[in-house]
């Protein structure tokens, strides 16, 4: 597991030599859509490797997520087992303690996380590329509409959500085509 704090705080060496990618934006973006469409593209390709976030929220066909309860998440993270945690609409979520094992041997992590990590993130991990998945409101507003999730909460309350400044290295606008989107975020993921 990677304390994050320690690393900032007392300047240790950050984790690599693989490369981290976050990837953030708004609700209804299409941010799993195109995971799953790289997660495909990238079969088979061992240097690639896909996280699994572990989140207390009731599974769903849109995400590729481990669902645990509270109580178990909250062991968890006692334990050590995660790389990074967060808390988000009332939700918590984390990245395995494996993914630093997969960048040490030099492997690309790809991880769907919170814009508000990336910071921390930056200043553990050594190579870290930060790609922004988004859509314009209109388009936001119906796909979340269309998913009907009722952990999402209002999409109203959803589309109000600012993404702040993510600083991104890799910025996709996701309206079209889902399969020219992933052909991108896979260069980006490739380097």
């Amino acid at each position: 597991m990677t304390d994050i704090s320690a690393i900032s705080e007392v300047g240790l060496a950050k984790i690599g030599p693989g490369r981290l990618v976050l990837v953030v934006g708004p609700s209804g973006a299409g941010k799993d859509t195109l995971i799953d469409l790289a997660r495909a593209a990238c079969a088979g390709d061992d240097t690639v490797v896909f996280a699994r976030r572990v989140v207390t929220r009731e599974a769903s066909a849109y995400e590729n997520n481990l669902q645990v309860s509270s109580a178990a998440f909250a062991q968890a993270r006692a334990r050590g087992e995660f790389a990074a945690d967060w808390e988000a609409h009332g939700l918590s979520y984390a990245l395995p303690g494996s993914i630093d094992d997969e960048i040490r041997a030099g492997r690309c992590v790809v991880a769907n996380i919170s814009r508000t990590m990336i910071p921390s993130l930056r200043m553990a991990y050594a190579d870290v590329v930060v790609v922004l998945i988004t859509a314009p409101p209109d388009v936001l507003a119906a796909r979340l509409a269309s998913r009907g999730r009722s952990s999402d909460g209002p999409v109203g309350e959803r589309l109000r959500r600012d993404v702040g400044d993510a600083a991104p290295e890799v910025t996709i606008q996701n309206v079209g085509p889902a399969e020219h989107h992933a052909n991108e975020f896979v260069r980006a993921i490739r380097g």
